[in-house]
């Protein structure tokens, strides 16, 4: 991937800027309601960090349960319990509105997806870094001409977001070659500029690859044309003269809990996702319109019955049927989910090829396997194992625990259970199985596509 966490080299979203999100809100450095300059005192005294944000798909939003999330949340949130802190978060609508807060003083900290900057960092007191990411020029995929030199940049209309390091970027550029030019808008995020360019209001963008990574499954028309930079820092600021704080901070990032926390964050928010394929993710977003509504009541109906959550169901479903409920493949499953004659008798469901029977029998299977685990393993490794069964087989999956504790893996993580089930393949280690062969690896990929498919869905059920 194009992104990193330092330590490498780290219900994802609905489509996140269109998200109501439950923190503070601030508006382009208006009144926001934090403490003034003059009384903000410093968490060491009050025991509250005040951190400004902004809503976005790689900062803080909140998921369909209406809890706060994302990459920026959980690195903020590890740091303040190790000191003991509660968080205060304020949504600012734009970087602009975050600076603004940093240099009033009104925040202890700016996590917000911030590129380091030599200008920035004459103004602020630099924090930790945590991820580097490349800037990419991304326009729709149907544009013609499409830059891919610098020196046709100027050929292409271009929109970025006021004061971020993309016009750093862009106006290091106009220096080098003649005729470009670009906006700046002022009450647009990244992510929103990056849709613009997807229904084509605009012809491109700059965006960080982090950012497109996540987007681009949203909307498959974007098309990077070009990397812009080599490589750059995301991380933390601190208003002018925060020193002692920032310097807690980068103790925190670069000590064992922090190198856990920023592995927490890549495995959670990036490491799923895979090469991008433009023509898969067309056709599900196409069929997000065109076939999910007339099952997605099926899918509420069925966490109602199940626990098991809506979203997650209608990407299992995707991923076993692409929503057809006559599917039939070579091997005897049919229907939505995709049922065996067995599994459906032992579920009761009499017609597979019937949506509702289907994912109400499907529904229950899958619950099935997560009541079947232990309760000590934590989510959502618990759920992943849970879609492991539903693929591979408890038997299978049960066998690859049992590997693990062998090869001093932890059976109870994801991370840890991706590398040792395809080894069901591997005939150095499968004979010495209760079940024997399997085809270990495809429910490593079986459960990244689940995870990708379910953050496109998820906004169908926002």
């Amino acid at each position: 991937m194009a992104h990193k966490l330092r330590m490498l080299g780290g219900v994802l979203l609905p489509l996140a800027f269109i998200i109501t999100t439950g923190c503070s809100q601030g508006n382009s450095g208006s009144d926001t309601g934090a403490k003034p300059t003059d009384q903000l005192a410093p968490p060491e005294q009050t025991g509250i960090l005040e951190v400004a944000t902004r809503n976005g798909a790689t900062t803080y939003y909140l998921d369909r349960n209406e809890n706060p999330t994302g990459p920026e949340y959980s690195l903020v949130s590890q740091f303040a319990a190790s000191k003991g802190w509660t968080v205060n978060w304020t949504q600012y609508d734009s970087t602009a509105a975050v600076l603004k807060a940093l240099e009033s003083g009104n925040t202890h900290l700016a996590a917000a997806g911030l590129t380091h900057l030599p200008s920035r960092t004459k103004k602020f007191t630099r924090g930790p870094a945590h991820t580097e990411i490349i800037e990419q020029l991304v326009c729709h995929r149907e544009l013609r001409p499409m830059p891919r030199k610098p020196d046709s940049i100027a050929s292409v209309g271009i929109a970025v977001t006021a004061d971020s390091s993309y016009v750093e970027t862009l106006n290091k550029l106009a220096s080098e070659y003649e005729g470009i030019t670009f906006s700046e808008d002022s009450s647009k995020t990244t992510e929103v500029l990056l849709s613009d360019v997807a229904r084509q209001n605009i012809d491109c963008t700059v965006a960080d690859s982090n950012i497109v990574q996540v987007m681009r499954r949203h909307f498959p028309h974007l098309e990077v044309a070009m990397n812009l930079t080599q490589g750059s820092n995301l991380g933390w600021y601190l208003p002018a003269g925060s020193d002692e704080l920032a310097g807690a901070a980068r103790e925190w990032m670069n000590s064992t809990e922090g190198d856990e926390a920023m592995g927490y964050v890549e495995s959670r928010y990036y490491a799923y996702i895979g090469e991008f394929d433009f023509v898969d993710l067309r056709a599900l977003n196409r069929r997000i319109n065109d076939r999910l509504p007339g099952f997605i009541n099926r899918f509420s109906e069925a966490e109602a019955a199940t626990g098991m959550p809506a979203d997650l169901l209608a990407a299992l479903a995707y991923q076993e049927s692409h929503w057809d409920p006559a599917a039939i493949s070579p091997t005897g499953v049919r229907g939505i989910m995709m049922l065996t004659r067995n599994t459906a008798e032992s579920l009761g469901v009499m017609n597979r090829l019937d949506p509702a029977a289907s994912i109400d029998g499907g529904a229950r299977y899958l619950a099935d396997r997560h009541r079947r685990l232990p309760d000590t393993i934590p989510e959502p490794d618990r759920t992943f194992l849970a879609l492991a069964s539903y693929n591979i087989g408890r038997g299978h999956l049960l066998d690859a625990r049992q590997l693990a504790r062998e090869l001093g893996k932890n059976p109870d993580s994801w991370d840890d259970m991706k590398e040792v089930l395809p080894l069901k393949a591997d005939k150095r280690y499968y004979p010495s199985t209760r079940y024997g062969y399997a085809r270990g690896y495809e429910p490593v990929h079986y459960v990244q596509r689940i995870r990708n498919y379910r953050d496109v869905i998820r906004a169908a059920f926002e």
